[in-house]
């Protein structure tokens, strides 16, 4: 029978003479590892979003709200608070130019590139600057969330080209069918997109 002392001298031998196999003999410089190539992916750099803000104003030149735009993959995503507007629907489209003077004609017609009728429910529409009704609350302010598909704030049906655009509340509800403004009403405010 071998004894623990004696199985226990054989591991303690075996490991020094793998070790001493594995170092480097006195003198010899060790050997220098092989730097082994890896791919590592870089994540792609964030896509910086442009940012577009409108300050939107009555006819007396009131304080009624304020709307963000911004580009996405999906169009100008567009995020507003009116108020002081009295209780009703109202019509609310992107218009041509970046002019807001009373009684807001100045902004001249609804943001168009594409030379199409006015109208959601037009079938040689919409404009591109057409967008939903708004309801506005007798008191309090009205938070509305739109998507402008293919529109953009810089480059191909771009807000924000040499001569602007803007955005314009009607005193009535948009029709979404007649041509060129849904029978929307009087402009009653207005707010100049700037970048």
């Amino acid at each position: 029978m071998i004894s623990r002392s004696i199985v226990l001298a054989c591991v303690i031998a075996c490991v020094i003479a793998i070790a001493g196999c594995a170092a480097p003999s006195p003198g010899s410089a060790p050997a220098s590892a092989t730097p082994v190539a890896t791919a590592v992916e870089t994540p792609a750099a964030p896509r910086v979003m442009d940012h577009a803000t409108a300050n939107v104003r009555d006819g007396a030149g009131r304080h009624v709200g304020d709307v963000t735009f911004t580009d996405s993959y999906a169009g100008v995503i567009v995020v507003g608070t009116i108020s002081g507007l009295g209780l009703g629907a109202h019509g609310i489209h992107i218009h041509e130019f970046g002019k807001c003077q009373a009684p807001f004609t100045t902004a001249g017609g609804h943001f168009n590139p594409d030379h199409r009728q006015h109208g959601f429910s037009n079938p040689a529409g919409p404009h591109l600057g057409d967008l939903p009704n708004v309801d506005t609350p007798a008191a309090g302010p009205l938070k509305f969330e739109f998507v402008l598909p293919n529109v953009t704030l810089k480059g191909k049906n771009a807000l924000l080209d040499a001569d602007g655009a803007s955005i314009v509340v009607h005193s009535a509800r948009d029709d979404y069918v007649t041509d060129p403004s849904g029978n929307s009403g009087a402009r009653i405010a207005c707010g100049v997109i700037t970048g």
